[in-house]
């Protein structure tokens, strides 16, 4: 049974960071590239950052140069750091096994004064 869970989410001022992590069980995680992946109150869920098994990464234009998206096989776990946090990216954050249709349960992040 795939289980992918979630934590490090919180309330965060504008200009915090938090760090995001996800700790995947049940399938081989070091092959596959994974995500995380954002929804907010009345938007569509929208892709943040990728990771693939060569580490190469990929951002959403609206987080380049604030998040960084890393992985630690040897732990299953994949991470996000949030820096410069702005009231925007208040959302739920979702990690993903990119390939397979594996989520998890989700994380708040609320980023305000």
């Amino acid at each position: 049974q795939v289980q992918l869970v979630e934590s490090g989410g919180g309330l965060v001022q504008p200009g915090g960071s938090l760090r995001l992590s996800c700790v995947a069980s049940g399938i081989t995680f070091s092959i596959y590239t994974m995500g995380w992946y954002r929804q907010a109150p009345g938007k569509q869920r929208e892709l943040v950052a990728t990771i693939t098994t060569g580490d190469r990464t990929n951002y959403a234009d609206s987080v380049k140069g604030r998040f960084t998206i890393d992985r630690d096989n040897a732990k299953n776990t994949v991470y996000l750091q949030m820096n410069s946090l702005k009231p925007d990216d208040t959302a739920v954050y979702y990690c993903k096994v990119v390939a397979k249709n594996y989520w998890g349960q989700g994380t708040q992040v609320t980023v305000s004064s």
